[in-house]
């Protein structure tokens, strides 16, 4: 009886993994016509304490002259509910030339609190999302078919270990050029501090694919240029989507 519940149990397991769903985005770095680096975005699904649930991982670095000048190398990772898309857990590892940044995160939604490595327990708003769940978490939950142009939500956001407001903006719908071909984008504005980079608090714009509900390209408004995120592949399960 015991052999039978132990293949029972490795059937269901084998089942999990043969039927998880594993996609991967790549995209160009560009400042004007100059390509400045790569990013990779993997969202994969996942189990966390047991629970149905999906990872996000994204690096972006810098390439050729670019990685010469800043050595920039950034990777986010975060494990989500798959039924709230809210965060479990986070990973925050920065290289940026000499500096370092390493920080893990664990949130406990039911009792509004967080756990970091960095800064141990602390309380924190209902519903907090993080830097990189946020506008998964906006673009399932609050991103409908009946959301008006310039409709806006506020939304608390942990990121480099603070808790603050980011307010998300739907803007419109458009359709743009990518390596898959055209495709039909909602349009989402994230209003943040500008800081010394961003020519506004307006200034990053996400083009969001409407039938799957992903980024598949980024503009951000620089003080001294503007720089794009554009996807150059995308895979489902290690196979390569064709050009529409």
């Amino acid at each position: 009886m015991v052999k039978l519940i132990n293949i029972f149990l490795f059937l269901i397991i084998l089942i999990q993994s043969v039927s998880a769903k594993k996609e991967i985005l790549f995209f160009d770095l560009k400042y004007g016509f100059a390509k400045g680096g790569e990013a990779v975005l993997t969202i994969s699904d996942t189990t966390f304490n047991g629970l149905p649930a999906i990872y996000y991982h994204m690096v972006g670095y810098t390439t050729g002259i670019s990685e010469m000048l800043f050595g920039i190398k950034d990777i986010y990772e975060t494990i989500v509910d798959a039924k709230t898309r809210l965060p479990l857990k986070t990973i925050r590892n920065i290289k940026e030339n000499k500096y370092r940044w390493y920080n893990e995160t664990y949130f406990f939604h039911d009792i509004d609190s967080i756990n970091s490595n960095k800064t141990g327990w602390n309380a924190v708003p209902d519903n907090l999302t993080d830097f990189l769940s946020v506008i998964f978490y906006y673009v399932n939950n609050h991103l409908t078919k009946e959301i008006n142009p310039g409709t806006a939500t506020t939304l608390p956001n942990y990121h480099a270990g603070k808790v603050s407001n980011i307010t998300i903006k739907y803007l419109g719908d458009k359709n743009i050029k990518t390596a898959l071909g055209e495709l039909n984008t909602s349009v989402i504005s994230a209003n943040i501090d500008k800081g010394k980079v961003l020519d506004s608090a307006e200034g990053i714009r996400f083009f969001i694919l409407k039938d799957k509900k992903m980024p598949i390209a980024l503009e951000f408004d620089l003080k001294v240029g503007e720089l794009k995120a554009v996807l150059k592949s995308y895979k489902i399960n290690n196979i390569e989507q064709v050009t529409k």
